[in-house]
Formats: structure tokens, sequence, C-alpha cells
């Protein structure tokens, strides 16, 4: 593995797809245990004001924090490790392990910042690994603009719309997407089946720990912690 390579490919990008990552029989086990926890019509987990403004449709779950020891193994990976190492630097911070569990027919995920960019420099990795399969057929592919984490903010508009440069990514069992907080991306409509990924995010040394609490959509930015829209954003004409 190039980590220089792949570093100058994160940075360039925003973004970055590993596939084959981690070993099929530990996707498998998590996969399990997530499907099992979740079954197949769990009730959505943020209120009606934040499922109706983000078109966010997407139940999280922390298996660490329940003592799901499992998902410890993706944290023991020694080359995820290294990867991480060789981006954010020595001493990086890890946050939390979410899933993030998506049923049939939902909305997937509009628009959005993990954080604020205003700090080009502040900012958190998304490490996401799949269980299983995304596809075209299914839905739920991940769509990144390429290169706007150098961008600054993600401008006011249509929260499901286009933009130039538009990637559409589509992983499966064992991939690793690595995703910079102020890269604008969004999930496409869950169309057949359900949609599953965990996010293993991190941040640089000296990072608040909070930093993913405000989230930054088209039409407002949101604080998760208070469950409240702390800006509302509109489109100046």
């Amino acid at each position: 593995m190039n980590h220089e390579t792949l570093v100058s490919t994160f940075w360039r990008d925003g973004f970055l797809v590993l596939h084959d990552f981690f070993d099929p029989a530990l996707m498998d086990q998590l996969d399990g245990i997530i499907r099992r926890r979740f079954g197949d019509d769990p009730a959505f987990w943020h209120n009606e004001e934040f499922l109706t403004r983000a078109r966010t449709e997407v139940i999280p779950w922390f298996p660490q924090t329940e003592g799901i020891n499992e998902f410890d193994a993706i944290d023991d990976n020694e080359d995820l490790r290294k990867l991480s190492d060789a981006i954010l630097g020595p001493q990086w911070q890890r946050l939390y392990c979410m899933v993030m569990f998506s049923k049939q027919g939902t909305a997937g995920q509009a628009w959005h910042q993990d954080c604020a960019p205003e700090q080009s420099k502040v900012h958190n990795l998304n490490r996401l690994v799949y269980t299983s399969d995304i596809s075209a057929e299914n839905g739920g592919q991940t769509v990144i603009v390429k290169g706007s984490h150098r961008h600054g903010l993600l401008p006011p508009g249509d929260p499901e719309g286009h933009f130039d440069d538009e990637v559409v990514l589509t992983p499966r069992k064992g991939s690793l997407v690595l995703l910079h907080g102020h890269a604008w991306h969004r999930v496409l409509p869950i169309v057949k089946g359900s949609r599953v990924s965990t996010n293993y995010r991190a941040v640089p040394s000296g990072t608040p720990a909070d930093i993913t609490d405000v989230c930054v959509y088209r039409n407002m930015r949101y604080r998760f912690s208070t469950s409240s829209v702390i800006e509302e954003r509109t489109v100046v004409r």
C-alpha cells in the first residue's frame, strides 16, 4: 500500500475509495450483528423536523458505547491505523463508531458537510466501512463533489440537486471510503432492501471533540446535541 500516493489522492479529491480493504468474514460478522439489531422496520431516531428539513432518513447506532466489542476489530486494523496516521498526522484521535442504517423506500441523505468549513484546518475524517454491497439497482450510492473540501461552504439551494464534478461511488462489501468532513456529499434514495455503512470518525490532534455536532445542509445548519436548527439558509436572488 503506497501511502504517499493514497494521501496525495485524498487531499486532491477529498475522498479515497479502497475496495477489498477488510476481511470478508469480519464483514459478514458485523453485518449480521447490525441487521439483527435493526430488524426489518426500525423506528426513526431523529425528530420529524430533522427528517423533513434535512431529507436525511438514516438511523444511527453507536455499538461500542453498548459494549459490542466485535466492532473494535476495525479500530485495531493495522492498515487502517497506518493510513489514518498518514492523513491525519501524529496523535490523531478517534471520535466514535456510528452505524448508519437506511430502510427501503427512504430518501437517503441530502447534500451536506459533516462539519462547518470556515476553518479549513479544522475538520473530521469519515472512515466509512461497508459490510455489504451497495448497488445502483438497490440505490444508496454516495455522491461526492470532487475537490469540494477545498471549496468552502456548501451553497444554499436544492437539497437534492446536482453539481458539476459530482462523482457517484458504489462501495461493496469490504470497501473503505475515507471522506473529508468538509466535502459536499449526499446518499441517493434506497430503492430496494436496506443500506448499511459504519463510520469510524476521527480527527487531527487538537480538534474539538464536538466537531461534528453541527452539520451544514443546503437549507440550514443543524445542531444534533440540541436537535435544533441554528441557522436558516436561503438562496439570495
